[in-house]
């Protein structure tokens, strides 16, 4: 651990130095960051239409911090802290499913309503001062944005609406089945790099046609020289146009194929959310960067498709490239750059920024860097 947190002067993004590495491993700043940034922000649970049906839940854990969120019988969404008025005990530890009309306590059976009221506390009826209304779930707060659930654990916390205001007009432009998805697959993924190292490897076209042969893969479905990264203050995104007279992608030709847009379509929302489509792809993507610790992550992904019809193959080809090729290669970037902020050799170092080459500009990295940096420090 650092003596002193090192400071950063990030006014000169062209010919200043990048964010020093201390602030990739150090568990003070990760402390810092696991206070100030994560119990603050707002977190990614799932898509409505997850919540469709009476009883059904997320869990979502934030550190040690876990949340139920949780369909009424009135199909109201709620939010409440996983764990039991009595002891403390853990409710839930599936990620995701479906209960009845009671939230059962399996260490004494104390028993819940979908709204988080206690309804039955077994041999409390004598007990001294015990106000049964008094000791329901305690609530979490809760916010929908563009159709997706999300919830914070900071009741101070600025609305969504606030934080990304103009997001959704440009989600809805690219995703236009945004609010009639489900959930198709999700997949978690262990990554032994700080989370911002995965974060900065995702919002920065500098690597794509430099790192490796799937990348390529990628930059060639789209029109590279128009691929733009745009900072909106806490949301920003980065998009390319399709490349003209693609006839397949992901190994699968495009013949009588759907898909949401034909563009590389992502959008990002401080600190770790993403929203993206695949070009071709009948898809809305969810890329959430979960820290563990400072040198370790839980990545996420989140597979959405169209209701009530077939997932094309093209789709269906998409989400095994992604799980199998363009994911492996990304992660093994990011677990080398990890163990490489530990030499001796490099403390800080150089954004490539450049005007004349938007696509391939790191600009976008600086800016997150910047937010990361403000959160902890200012």
């Amino acid at each position: 651990m650092t003596e002193h947190k090192p400071t950063w002067d990030y006014n000169n993004p062209v010919t200043g130095e990048t964010m020093p590495s201390p602030f990739f491993f150090d568990p003070g700043i990760f402390a810092e960051e696991r206070e100030r940034i994560f119990m603050r922000c707002w977190h990614l649970v799932g898509h409505v239409n997850e919540f469709a049906e009476p009883g059904s839940f997320v869990v979502q854990d934030i550190f040690e911090q876990s949340v139920i969120v949780l369909a009424g019988q009135d199909g109201t969404i709620s939010a409440m802290h996983n764990a039991c008025r009595h002891r403390g005990n853990r409710l839930l530890n599936q990620r995701r499913g479906k209960i009845g009309a009671v939230l059962r306590c399996p260490y004494h059976s104390w028993c819940y309503n979908l709204d988080g009221a206690l309804r039955a506390a077994p041999r409390a009826e004598n007990l001294p001062g015990f106000d049964r209304a008094e000791m329901g779930l305690k609530p979490v707060r809760l916010e929908i944005f563009a159709s997706w659930v999300f919830v914070t654990l900071d009741d101070a916390a600025p609305p969504l609406a606030e934080i990304a205001a103009g997001a959704e007009d440009e989600m809805r432009r690219f995703q236009p089945d945004l609010d009639n998805v489900e959930l198709v697959e999700e997949t978690d993924v262990i990554v032994e790099a700080n989370w911002k190292v995965i974060q900065e490897n995702s919002i920065e076209g500098y690597h794509f046609d430099l790192s490796g042969p799937v990348h390529k893969e990628l930059a060639a479905l789209i029109d590279f020289s128009g691929y733009r990264l745009t900072p909106h203050g806490q949301w920003w995104t980065y998009i390319g146009p399709p490349t003209a007279g693609a006839t397949q992608a992901y190994g699968v030709k495009l013949e009588g194929a759907t898909w949401q847009t034909d563009w590389f379509f992502n959008i990002g929302i401080f600190p770790n959310t993403t929203f993206y489509s695949f070009p071709y792809t009948d898809m809305i993507g969810t890329f959430i960067m979960i820290p563990l610790g400072p040198e370790k992550s839980l990545l996420r992904f989140g597979y959405y498709a169209p209701k009530g019809r077939p997932v094309p193959e093209v789709t269906k080809a998409a989400i095994e490239w992604m799980n199998t090729q363009l994911g492996p290669e990304d992660i093994e970037l990011n677990v080398s750059n990890q163990k490489g902020l530990h030499s001796r050799g490099f403390y800080s170092g150089r954004y490539l920024i450049d005007a004349d080459r938007p696509h391939e500009s790191e600009h976008l990295v600086h800016h997150f860097h910047k937010l990361c940096y403000q959160a902890i420090s200012e």
